[in-house]
């Protein structure tokens, strides 16, 4: 516990806050800016006594409930709430994903990259935003609903999916992806949406299921690809898994090596769009506009 670190951001997070924010009447003129120490304990539901001495870096170490209470009297972000609970020396929780939102500069990125395919997937693997490249070199992967929408998923259960790398790669790949889910599995444990996936995957395929019970785990940060192409033959690339600002997504970009085949064949394809099958089995052409 850092009890002097803790009593200093439990003061200055005070400060911050005025009446009106929290619906406190103001009471006259306030000698020092923010909340009086007795207004913060009200609003945490817990006496002014105790909170002073939180903030004198005084008494026992708070428990989990008490820091909670605090972080929703001091209208503490999410960042600042797991701040406050390390301080104390609690692990902060897990955080549940399924924001799907694209912030508008990593969609700029995405278009900023023309020459590269590039997406923002979750962390289940749902592609939530794809550029022009991608679209060529992989199909439009945002058109997916339910649990078809994880890459992950139809992985498991769309031959036409599989029919896109040649054989010899998919025990390769079907590990990565496995290894992948049970970190994000690790990292929200009581989210339903990975649970649910789990449990549909586990169901419905006995190679996943042999996967799973092999409890690898591994977050997958690159790797290379070899993509079958209907219109450019083979195409391998390096491709690489980047940080965004969110836990749960993250921007793919795939990269050809220098002086590759994959070079040409990618200028190929931003020219010309990509050739992918739709599911009824026709083609569909995806031009530059």
């Amino acid at each position: 516990m850092e009890r002097d670190d803790l009593a200093d951001f439990l003061r200055r997070r005070r400060a911050l806050l005025q009446p009106e924010d929290v619906g406190v009447p103001a009471g006259g003129r306030r000698r020092t800016p923010g909340l009086r120490r007795f207004e913060v304990a009200q609003l945490a539901g817990m006496s002014p006594d105790y909170y002073a001495r939180l903030e004198q870096g005084r008494g026992p170490r708070p428990s989990v409930a008490v820091l909670t209470a605090l972080a929703r009297a001091l209208r503490l972000t999410t960042d600042e709430r797991d701040h406050l609970l390390r301080l104390a020396g609690h692990l902060a929780p897990p955080r549940a994903g399924g924001d799907e939102h694209v912030d508008r500069g990593l969609r700029r990125l995405l278009d900023g990259l023309p020459g590269l395919p590039a997406l923002v997937a979750s962390d289940l693997n749902i592609v939530l935003a794809q550029n022009r490249m991608a679209d060529a070199l992989l199909g439009e992967w945002t058109r997916f609903r339910g649990l078809a929408r994880s890459c992950t998923y139809r992985w498991f259960t769309d031959p036409e999916m599989r029919g896109q790398h040649p054989v010899e790669d998919h025990e390769h790949e079907s590990r990565a992806r496995v290894d992948d889910l049970r970190a994000t599995l690790a990292a929200r444990p009581a989210d339903p949406a990975v649970r649910e996936m789990v449990g549909a995957l586990r169901a419905r395929s006995a190679e996943f299921a042999r996967l799973w019970a092999r409890h690898d785990v591994a977050v997958r940060r690159g790797d290379r690809k070899r993509i079958l192409h209907p219109a450019v033959g083979l195409v391998e690339l390096d491709f690489d898994v980047l940080g965004t600002g969110r836990q749960d997504q993250r921007l793919v970009v795939y990269s050809p090596a220098p002086g590759s085949a994959a070079v040409t064949q990618l200028e190929l394809l931003a020219v010309l769009g990509g050739e992918r099958s739709t599911p009824s089995g026709s083609a569909e052409r995806h031009l530059p506009s």
